[in-house]
């Protein structure tokens, strides 16, 4: 936690919190709100409809995470053998670095109607120890994946006209916030965006504490 709070106020002031934009259409709910004393104009922002998928092992699971929980996503499929399994090995990383927090939570979503248990299975048996690290392989077939992809987390995903066995998917990791608003996204093709996604992860760790009712036990 130390860690965290140093690199947001060092990002933005002395006396300032880092905030991360909220990505997605947004408009004012015509209401005003009140935080650490400040007034300000309430916003209805973009989220993410919350779907359900199974896992490798039939398990299903919600996505994004729960109200109290970071999500970061992205897409693939098991035919993929180079940029997916370049993303997912980012994925790998990142989750290492973060399995000791279970607030932030990775799912790697597949955009193929085609792949089943086995396929994940399979795609999945050189990374170790998932569960601890809070990272889910996840699909569902009756999905419009591309749909939600470019409606809901508002990246590219569409089958390849050119190769009706490829597809053409975004090479952003996505990052969500508890209330299912984008917080960021991060190309992964491009230099220095993985270390960009970890401190980020950090700040929106930050402000998802700093924003949570504080708990006051009463003495009785």
């Amino acid at each position: 936690m130390p860690g965290f709070l140093y690199i947001a106020v060092n990002r933005f002031g002395f006396n300032e919190y880092a905030s991360l934009p909220v990505f997605g259409d947004k408009e004012l709910s015509g209401e005003m709100k009140r935080n650490w004393g400040r007034e300000y104009a309430d916003t209805i922002f973009h989220t993410a409809n919350r779907i359900y998928f199974e896992d490798a092992a039939g398990a299903n699971i919600a996505f994004p995470a729960g109200d109290t929980c970071i999500s970061v996503a992205h897409l693939f499929y098991t035919r993929d053998a180079a940029f997916s399994r370049l993303m997912l090995d980012h994925v790998d990383m990142l989750a290492a670095h973060f399995q000791e927090n279970p607030m932030v939570k990775f799912f790697s979503i597949s955009v193929d109607s085609t792949d089943t248990r086995a396929d994940l299975e399979s795609f999945v048996d050189r990374y170790r120890n998932m569960e601890v690290k809070h990272w889910n392989l996840v699909s569902n077939p009756t999905v419009d994946i591309f749909g939600y992809a470019q409606e809901q987390l508002l990246i590219d995903a569409m089958p390849d006209p050119a190769d009706s066995t490829r597809f053409l998917i975004s090479n952003q990791l996505v990052l969500l916030d508890s209330k299912s608003r984008i917080r960021g996204f991060y190309d992964i093709s491009l230099k220095g965006e993985i270390d960009r996604l970890e401190d980020e992860i950090k700040l929106l760790a930050v402000e998802e504490i700093r924003n949570k009712p504080l708990k006051i036990e009463k003495i009785r």
